[in-house]
Protein backbone atom coordinates (compact mmCIF):
# COMPACT_ATOMS: atom_id res chain seq x y z
CA UNK A 1 0.00 0.00 0.00
CA UNK A 2 1.24 3.47 -0.80
CA UNK A 3 0.43 4.73 2.66
CA UNK A 4 2.28 2.03 4.52
CA UNK A 5 5.70 3.09 5.77
CA UNK A 6 8.32 1.16 3.78
CA UNK A 7 11.13 1.63 6.27
CA UNK A 8 10.81 1.61 10.05
CA UNK A 9 12.26 3.99 12.56
CA UNK A 10 12.38 2.51 16.03
CA UNK A 11 12.51 5.43 18.40
CA UNK A 12 13.39 4.69 22.00
CA UNK A 13 16.35 5.06 24.36
CA UNK A 14 18.83 2.21 24.62
CA UNK A 15 20.64 1.22 27.80
CA UNK A 16 22.59 -1.99 27.29
CA UNK A 17 21.82 -4.71 29.80
CA UNK A 18 22.50 -8.39 29.28
CA UNK A 19 19.26 -9.47 30.98
CA UNK A 20 16.60 -10.52 28.47
CA UNK A 21 13.11 -9.66 29.70
CA UNK A 22 11.32 -12.67 28.21
CA UNK A 23 8.58 -12.72 30.86
CA UNK A 24 7.28 -9.26 29.99
CA UNK A 25 7.59 -9.99 26.28
CA UNK A 26 5.43 -13.05 26.83
CA UNK A 27 2.85 -10.79 28.52
CA UNK A 28 3.02 -8.45 25.51
CA UNK A 29 2.22 -11.30 23.12
CA UNK A 30 -0.40 -12.69 25.50
CA UNK A 31 -2.23 -9.35 25.18
CA UNK A 32 -2.09 -9.53 21.38
CA UNK A 33 -3.31 -13.12 21.44
CA UNK A 34 -6.13 -12.49 23.92
CA UNK A 35 -7.41 -9.59 21.83
CA UNK A 36 -6.96 -11.42 18.51
CA UNK A 37 -4.60 -8.76 17.16
CA UNK A 38 -1.86 -10.76 15.48
CA UNK A 39 -1.29 -13.90 13.44
CA UNK A 40 2.35 -14.72 12.87
CA UNK A 41 5.75 -15.58 14.29
CA UNK A 42 8.75 -13.77 15.73
CA UNK A 43 12.31 -14.79 16.52
CA UNK A 44 15.12 -12.95 18.31
CA UNK A 45 18.80 -13.85 18.10
CA UNK A 46 21.81 -12.73 20.13
CA UNK A 47 25.39 -13.71 19.33
CA UNK A 48 24.19 -16.11 16.66
CA UNK A 49 21.79 -18.01 18.92
CA UNK A 50 17.99 -17.87 18.85
CA UNK A 51 16.98 -16.72 22.34
CA UNK A 52 13.24 -16.22 21.82
CA UNK A 53 10.50 -17.53 19.51
CA UNK A 54 6.76 -17.04 19.68
CA UNK A 55 3.91 -17.80 17.27
CA UNK A 56 0.33 -16.59 17.49
CA UNK A 57 -2.89 -17.17 15.61
CA UNK A 58 -3.69 -19.40 12.70
CA UNK A 59 -2.04 -20.37 9.44
CA UNK A 60 -5.53 -21.25 8.21
CA UNK A 61 -8.77 -20.31 9.92
CA UNK A 62 -10.98 -22.79 8.06
CA UNK A 63 -9.03 -25.80 9.36
CA UNK A 64 -7.95 -24.03 12.57
CA UNK A 65 -4.32 -24.87 11.79
CA UNK A 66 -2.17 -22.85 14.18
CA UNK A 67 1.00 -20.96 13.35
CA UNK A 68 4.25 -22.28 14.80
CA UNK A 69 7.99 -21.72 14.38
CA UNK A 70 8.04 -23.81 11.17
CA UNK A 71 5.10 -22.06 9.51
CA UNK A 72 6.11 -20.57 6.16
CA UNK A 73 5.09 -17.00 5.37
CA UNK A 74 5.43 -14.85 2.29
CA UNK A 75 8.04 -12.31 3.37
CA UNK A 76 7.22 -9.64 0.78
CA UNK A 77 9.93 -7.08 0.17
CA UNK A 78 12.47 -8.69 2.50
CA UNK A 79 12.88 -10.77 -0.67
CA UNK A 80 14.68 -7.73 -2.11
CA UNK A 81 17.58 -8.20 0.31
CA UNK A 82 18.02 -11.77 -0.96
CA UNK A 83 17.82 -10.56 -4.57
CA UNK A 84 20.33 -7.78 -3.90
CA UNK A 85 22.72 -10.28 -2.29
CA UNK A 86 22.42 -12.59 -5.31
CA UNK A 87 23.10 -9.65 -7.64
CA UNK A 88 26.21 -8.64 -5.67
CA UNK A 89 27.33 -12.27 -5.70
CA UNK A 90 27.08 -12.22 -9.50
CA UNK A 91 29.24 -9.07 -9.42
CA UNK A 92 31.79 -10.88 -7.21
CA UNK A 93 31.80 -13.74 -9.72
CA UNK A 94 32.49 -11.34 -12.60
CA UNK A 95 29.13 -11.93 -14.29
CA UNK A 96 27.85 -8.38 -13.73
CA UNK A 97 29.15 -4.88 -13.06
CA UNK A 98 27.28 -2.46 -10.81
CA UNK A 99 27.97 0.45 -13.16
CA UNK A 100 26.92 -1.26 -16.38
CA UNK A 101 23.81 0.01 -18.13
CA UNK A 102 20.91 -2.39 -18.54
CA UNK A 103 20.17 -1.76 -22.23
CA UNK A 104 21.90 -5.01 -23.22
CA UNK A 105 19.27 -6.87 -21.18
CA UNK A 106 16.27 -4.65 -21.95
CA UNK A 107 16.79 -2.74 -25.22
CA UNK A 108 13.07 -1.84 -25.41
CA UNK A 109 13.01 -0.21 -21.94
CA UNK A 110 12.80 3.58 -21.92
CA UNK A 111 16.07 5.10 -20.60
CA UNK A 112 17.72 1.67 -20.43
CA UNK A 113 20.99 3.11 -21.73
CA UNK A 114 21.00 5.60 -18.81
CA UNK A 115 20.02 3.16 -16.05
CA UNK A 116 22.72 1.20 -14.25
CA UNK A 117 22.46 -2.04 -12.33
CA UNK A 118 23.18 -0.11 -9.13
CA UNK A 119 20.27 2.24 -9.83
CA UNK A 120 17.94 -0.74 -10.00
CA UNK A 121 19.26 -1.94 -6.65
CA UNK A 122 18.93 1.42 -4.86
CA UNK A 123 15.68 2.58 -6.50
CA UNK A 124 17.21 5.43 -8.52
CA UNK A 125 16.21 4.09 -11.96
CA UNK A 126 13.08 6.19 -12.45
CA UNK A 127 11.18 3.09 -13.57
CA UNK A 128 7.49 3.23 -12.64
CA UNK A 129 6.49 0.61 -10.08
CA UNK A 130 4.12 -2.09 -11.26
CA UNK A 131 2.30 -2.02 -7.91
CA UNK A 132 1.38 1.65 -8.50
CA UNK A 133 -0.54 0.68 -11.62
CA UNK A 134 -4.21 1.68 -11.00
CA UNK A 135 -5.25 -1.64 -12.57
CA UNK A 136 -2.77 -3.72 -10.55
CA UNK A 137 -5.48 -5.33 -8.40
CA UNK A 138 -7.25 -6.47 -11.58
CA UNK A 139 -4.35 -8.70 -12.65
CA UNK A 140 -2.09 -9.40 -9.67
CA UNK A 141 -3.54 -12.87 -8.99
CA UNK A 142 -3.02 -14.10 -12.57
CA UNK A 143 0.10 -15.89 -13.81
CA UNK A 144 2.31 -13.86 -16.15
CA UNK A 145 5.25 -14.88 -18.28
CA UNK A 146 8.50 -12.95 -18.03
CA UNK A 147 7.71 -11.44 -21.45
CA UNK A 148 4.30 -10.27 -20.24
CA UNK A 149 5.84 -8.67 -17.16
CA UNK A 150 8.40 -6.90 -19.33
CA UNK A 151 5.70 -5.63 -21.68
CA UNK A 152 3.90 -4.04 -18.74
CA UNK A 153 7.07 -2.34 -17.50
CA UNK A 154 8.02 -1.21 -21.04
CA UNK A 155 4.63 0.48 -21.45
CA UNK A 156 4.94 2.67 -18.35
CA UNK A 157 6.31 6.18 -18.71
CA UNK A 158 9.41 6.88 -16.58
CA UNK A 159 8.63 8.36 -13.17
CA UNK A 160 11.76 10.57 -13.26
CA UNK A 161 15.16 10.90 -14.92
CA UNK A 162 17.51 8.06 -13.89
CA UNK A 163 19.78 9.03 -11.00
CA UNK A 164 17.99 12.32 -10.27
CA UNK A 165 16.35 11.01 -7.09
CA UNK A 166 15.26 7.85 -5.30
CA UNK A 167 11.78 6.37 -5.33
CA UNK A 168 10.81 2.85 -4.30
CA UNK A 169 9.83 0.70 -7.26
CA UNK A 170 9.02 -3.00 -7.32
CA UNK A 171 9.69 -3.00 -11.06
CA UNK A 172 13.42 -2.62 -10.34
CA UNK A 173 13.57 -5.99 -8.62
CA UNK A 174 11.42 -7.70 -11.23
CA UNK A 175 14.06 -6.63 -13.75
CA UNK A 176 16.89 -7.77 -11.45
CA UNK A 177 15.23 -11.20 -11.27
CA UNK A 178 15.23 -11.49 -15.04
CA UNK A 179 18.86 -10.31 -15.25
CA UNK A 180 19.93 -12.98 -12.75
CA UNK A 181 18.05 -15.65 -14.68
CA UNK A 182 19.79 -14.58 -17.89
CA UNK A 183 23.34 -14.51 -16.50
CA UNK A 184 23.00 -17.83 -14.66
CA UNK A 185 20.78 -19.56 -17.21
CA UNK A 186 18.53 -20.83 -14.42
CA UNK A 187 15.25 -19.88 -12.75
CA UNK A 188 15.28 -17.50 -9.82
CA UNK A 189 14.06 -20.36 -7.62
CA UNK A 190 17.07 -22.48 -8.61
CA UNK A 191 19.54 -19.61 -8.14
CA UNK A 192 18.16 -18.84 -4.68
CA UNK A 193 18.38 -22.47 -3.65
CA UNK A 194 21.88 -23.13 -5.02
CA UNK A 195 23.51 -19.85 -3.95
CA UNK A 196 21.84 -19.15 -0.60
CA UNK A 197 19.39 -21.71 0.78
CA UNK A 198 21.50 -24.86 0.36
CA UNK A 199 24.90 -23.44 1.41
CA UNK A 200 23.40 -21.80 4.50
CA UNK A 201 21.13 -24.78 5.26
CA UNK A 202 18.02 -22.61 5.19
CA UNK A 203 15.57 -25.49 5.04
CA UNK A 204 12.50 -23.25 5.27
CA UNK A 205 13.44 -20.67 2.63
CA UNK A 206 12.50 -20.89 -1.04
CA UNK A 207 10.76 -19.12 -3.86
CA UNK A 208 7.03 -19.47 -3.34
CA UNK A 209 4.22 -20.61 -5.59
CA UNK A 210 0.57 -21.35 -5.03
CA UNK A 211 0.01 -21.51 -1.26
CA UNK A 212 0.06 -25.12 -0.04
CA UNK A 213 -1.23 -25.62 3.49
CA UNK A 214 0.05 -29.21 3.45
CA UNK A 215 3.57 -27.82 3.06
CA UNK A 216 3.45 -25.77 6.29
CA UNK A 217 2.54 -22.62 4.35
CA UNK A 218 -0.03 -20.10 5.55
CA UNK A 219 -2.91 -18.18 4.05
CA UNK A 220 -3.08 -14.46 4.73
CA UNK A 221 -5.89 -12.41 6.24
CA UNK A 222 -7.13 -8.91 6.90
CA UNK A 223 -9.29 -8.04 9.89
CA UNK A 224 -12.77 -6.71 9.04
CA UNK A 225 -14.60 -7.43 12.31
CA UNK A 226 -13.35 -10.96 11.66
CA UNK A 227 -10.37 -12.42 9.83
CA UNK A 228 -11.07 -12.46 6.08
CA UNK A 229 -8.85 -14.47 3.75
CA UNK A 230 -6.91 -12.40 1.22
CA UNK A 231 -6.30 -13.21 -2.42
CA UNK A 232 -2.86 -14.49 -3.50
CA UNK A 233 -0.52 -12.41 -5.62
CA UNK A 234 0.85 -14.80 -8.22
CA UNK A 235 4.55 -15.40 -7.68
CA UNK A 236 5.23 -14.81 -11.38
CA UNK A 237 4.45 -11.15 -10.65
CA UNK A 238 6.27 -10.71 -7.34
CA UNK A 239 9.44 -12.58 -8.43
CA UNK A 240 12.57 -11.25 -6.69
CA UNK A 241 10.67 -8.22 -5.49
CA UNK A 242 8.49 -10.17 -3.06
CA UNK A 243 8.17 -13.86 -3.91
CA UNK A 244 10.21 -15.65 -1.23
CA UNK A 245 8.63 -17.67 1.59
CA UNK A 246 10.51 -18.22 4.85
CA UNK A 247 10.44 -18.24 8.65
CA UNK A 248 11.82 -15.72 11.17
CA UNK A 249 14.68 -18.03 12.17
CA UNK A 250 15.77 -18.54 8.56
CA UNK A 251 15.62 -14.81 7.84
CA UNK A 252 17.83 -14.19 10.88
CA UNK A 253 20.35 -16.83 9.78
CA UNK A 254 20.44 -15.33 6.28
CA UNK A 255 21.07 -11.82 7.66
CA UNK A 256 23.83 -12.97 9.98
CA UNK A 257 25.50 -14.87 7.12
CA UNK A 258 25.24 -11.83 4.86
CA UNK A 259 26.98 -9.56 7.35
CA UNK A 260 29.64 -12.14 8.27
CA UNK A 261 30.92 -12.56 4.71
CA UNK A 262 29.42 -15.98 4.01
CA UNK A 263 27.50 -14.84 0.91
CA UNK A 264 29.25 -11.85 -0.69
CA UNK A 265 32.61 -10.12 -0.43
CA UNK A 266 33.45 -7.35 2.02
CA UNK A 267 33.51 -4.82 -0.82
CA UNK A 268 30.07 -5.89 -1.99
CA UNK A 269 28.69 -5.64 1.54
CA UNK A 270 30.04 -2.09 1.70
CA UNK A 271 28.14 -1.35 -1.51
CA UNK A 272 24.94 -2.76 -0.02
CA UNK A 273 25.28 -0.56 3.08
CA UNK A 274 26.21 2.61 1.14
CA UNK A 275 23.19 4.88 1.00
CA UNK A 276 22.02 7.43 -1.55
CA UNK A 277 18.92 9.44 -0.64
CA UNK A 278 18.08 6.94 2.14
CA UNK A 279 18.31 3.90 -0.14
CA UNK A 280 20.92 1.18 0.20
CA UNK A 281 21.17 -1.84 -2.08
CA UNK A 282 18.31 -3.98 -0.83
CA UNK A 283 18.68 -2.52 2.67
CA UNK A 284 17.28 0.25 4.85
CA UNK A 285 18.90 1.76 7.92
CA UNK A 286 16.99 0.85 11.09
CA UNK A 287 17.94 2.88 14.16
CA UNK A 288 17.01 1.85 17.68
CA UNK A 289 17.90 4.82 19.90
CA UNK A 290 21.63 5.37 19.43
CA UNK A 291 22.18 2.00 17.75
CA UNK A 292 22.24 1.49 14.00
CA UNK A 293 20.84 -1.60 12.38
CA UNK A 294 20.15 -2.78 8.85
CA UNK A 295 17.17 -4.58 7.45
CA UNK A 296 13.98 -4.40 5.43
CA UNK A 297 10.23 -4.54 5.77
CA UNK A 298 7.77 -6.49 3.64
CA UNK A 299 4.11 -6.56 2.75
CA UNK A 300 2.17 -8.61 0.21
CA UNK A 301 -1.54 -9.45 0.31
CA UNK A 302 -2.27 -9.90 4.05
CA UNK A 303 1.34 -10.83 4.84
CA UNK A 304 3.71 -8.36 6.50
CA UNK A 305 7.22 -8.69 7.86
CA UNK A 306 10.16 -6.91 9.47
CA UNK A 307 13.79 -7.96 9.71
CA UNK A 308 16.50 -5.97 11.53
CA UNK A 309 20.13 -6.81 12.31
CA UNK A 310 22.35 -4.78 14.64
CA UNK A 311 25.95 -5.80 13.83
CA UNK A 312 27.69 -4.04 16.72
CA UNK A 313 25.46 -5.79 19.26
CA UNK A 314 25.06 -8.96 17.17
CA UNK A 315 21.31 -8.86 17.77
CA UNK A 316 18.67 -9.78 15.20
CA UNK A 317 14.90 -9.77 15.17
CA UNK A 318 12.58 -11.07 12.46
CA UNK A 319 8.80 -10.93 12.41
CA UNK A 320 6.55 -12.60 9.85
CA UNK A 321 2.78 -12.19 9.87
CA UNK A 322 -0.11 -13.57 7.87
CA UNK A 323 -2.61 -11.17 9.42
CA UNK A 324 -2.23 -8.30 11.85
CA UNK A 325 -4.51 -5.69 13.35
CA UNK A 326 -1.69 -4.06 15.32
CA UNK A 327 1.51 -2.20 14.45
CA UNK A 328 4.39 -4.53 13.55
CA UNK A 329 6.69 -1.62 14.33
CA UNK A 330 5.44 -1.56 17.93
CA UNK A 331 5.98 -5.30 18.22
CA UNK A 332 9.60 -5.00 17.10
CA UNK A 333 10.16 -2.08 19.49
CA UNK A 334 8.89 -4.29 22.33
CA UNK A 335 11.12 -7.17 21.22
CA UNK A 336 14.26 -5.03 21.08
CA UNK A 337 13.36 -3.37 24.37
CA UNK A 338 13.12 -6.82 25.96
CA UNK A 339 16.54 -7.77 24.61
CA UNK A 340 18.14 -4.66 26.07
CA UNK A 341 16.05 -4.68 29.27
CA UNK A 342 14.21 -1.43 28.54
CA UNK A 343 10.77 -0.56 29.80
CA UNK A 344 7.88 -1.13 27.40
CA UNK A 345 4.13 -1.16 27.89
CA UNK A 346 1.71 -4.04 27.57
CA UNK A 347 -0.93 -2.82 25.07
CA UNK A 348 -4.56 -2.32 26.06
CA UNK A 349 -7.37 -2.52 23.54
CA UNK A 350 -10.89 -1.13 23.25
CA UNK A 351 -13.56 -3.82 23.22
CA UNK A 352 -15.24 -3.08 19.88
CA UNK A 353 -16.41 -0.57 17.30
CA UNK A 354 -20.06 -1.49 17.80
CA UNK A 355 -21.02 2.02 18.96
CA UNK A 356 -19.78 3.73 15.79
CA UNK A 357 -22.54 5.84 14.27
CA UNK A 358 -23.10 5.87 10.50
CA UNK A 359 -22.23 8.93 8.41
CA UNK A 360 -18.50 8.71 7.76
CA UNK A 361 -18.81 6.76 4.51
CA UNK A 362 -18.15 8.25 1.10
CA UNK A 363 -15.36 8.98 -1.36
CA UNK A 364 -12.76 11.55 -0.34
CA UNK A 365 -10.09 13.04 -2.59
CA UNK A 366 -6.75 14.82 -2.26
CA UNK A 367 -5.83 16.61 -5.50
CA UNK A 368 -2.29 17.35 -4.29
CA UNK A 369 -1.23 13.70 -4.32
CA UNK A 370 -3.90 12.60 -6.82
CA UNK A 371 -5.50 9.96 -4.62
CA UNK A 372 -9.05 9.02 -3.66
CA UNK A 373 -10.00 7.10 -0.52
CA UNK A 374 -13.35 5.36 -0.29
CA UNK A 375 -14.78 4.67 3.16
CA UNK A 376 -17.53 2.10 3.57
CA UNK A 377 -19.35 0.79 6.63
CA UNK A 378 -20.59 -2.66 7.52
CA UNK A 379 -22.30 -3.33 10.85
CA UNK A 380 -20.34 -0.60 12.60
CA UNK A 381 -16.94 -1.46 11.08
CA UNK A 382 -15.47 1.19 8.77
CA UNK A 383 -13.18 0.13 5.93
CA UNK A 384 -10.93 2.51 3.98
CA UNK A 385 -9.56 1.78 0.52
CA UNK A 386 -7.31 4.04 -1.54
CA UNK A 387 -7.44 3.90 -5.33
CA UNK A 388 -5.69 0.78 -6.59
CA UNK A 389 -4.81 -0.40 -3.07
CA UNK A 390 -6.02 -2.99 -0.60
CA UNK A 391 -8.73 -2.09 1.95
CA UNK A 392 -7.83 -1.65 5.61
CA UNK A 393 -10.02 -1.53 8.74
CA UNK A 394 -10.45 1.63 10.80
CA UNK A 395 -10.55 1.55 14.59
CA UNK A 396 -12.50 4.26 16.39
CA UNK A 397 -10.48 6.57 18.67
CA UNK A 398 -13.13 9.20 19.39
CA UNK A 399 -16.16 10.73 17.67
CA UNK A 400 -14.18 12.18 14.77
CA UNK A 401 -10.94 10.15 14.78
CA UNK A 402 -10.12 6.70 13.43
CA UNK A 403 -6.82 4.86 13.20
CA UNK A 404 -5.09 1.98 11.43
CA UNK A 405 -2.19 0.98 13.66
CA UNK A 406 -0.50 -1.31 11.15
CA UNK A 407 0.05 1.59 8.75
CA UNK A 408 0.57 4.26 11.39
CA UNK A 409 -2.46 6.08 9.96
CA UNK A 410 -4.98 8.41 11.63
CA UNK A 411 -8.04 9.97 9.99
CA UNK A 412 -9.35 13.09 11.73
CA UNK A 413 -12.79 14.07 10.38
CA UNK A 414 -14.21 17.57 10.37
CA UNK A 415 -17.35 18.02 12.45
CA UNK A 416 -19.52 18.21 9.31
CA UNK A 417 -17.91 14.93 8.08
CA UNK A 418 -17.20 16.52 4.69
CA UNK A 419 -13.44 16.14 4.96
CA UNK A 420 -10.73 14.45 6.97
CA UNK A 421 -7.05 14.98 7.62
CA UNK A 422 -4.90 11.91 7.02
CA UNK A 423 -1.85 11.78 9.30
CA UNK A 424 1.01 9.37 8.65
CA UNK A 425 4.75 9.45 9.12
CA UNK A 426 4.73 13.13 10.10
CA UNK A 427 2.75 14.15 7.01
CA UNK A 428 -0.74 15.66 6.92
CA UNK A 429 -3.01 15.37 3.88
CA UNK A 430 -6.47 16.91 3.54
CA UNK A 431 -9.10 14.75 1.85
CA UNK A 432 -12.42 16.34 0.87
CA UNK A 433 -15.64 14.46 0.23
CA UNK A 434 -16.56 14.31 -3.48
CA UNK A 435 -19.47 11.86 -3.26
Amino acid sequence: MKFLITSIFLLSFLNLNAQFNSAQLDQFFDALETNDKFNGSIAISENGKIIYERSLGFADYDSQKKNDAQTLYRIGSITKTFTAALTLLAVDEGKLDLNQSIDSFFPKLKNADKITLKQLLNHHSGIYSITDDPKYLDWHTKAHSRAEMLDKIYNYEPAFEPGSRGEYSNSNYVLLTIILEKVYGKSFAEILNEKIAQPLELKNTRFGGKIDLNNKESNSYSFQREWVKKSETDSSISLGAGGIISTPADIIHFGEALFSGKIISENSLKEMTSFTNDYGLGLFEIPFYNKKGWGHTGGIDGFSSIWAYFPNENVSVALTSNGTNYSNNNIVIAALSAVFNQEFEIPEFASSNADVAPGYHGTFSNSQIGLDIQITENEGQYIAQATGQFPFPLEKVDEFTFKFDLGGIQLKFSEDLKSFMLLQGGGEFLFEKIK
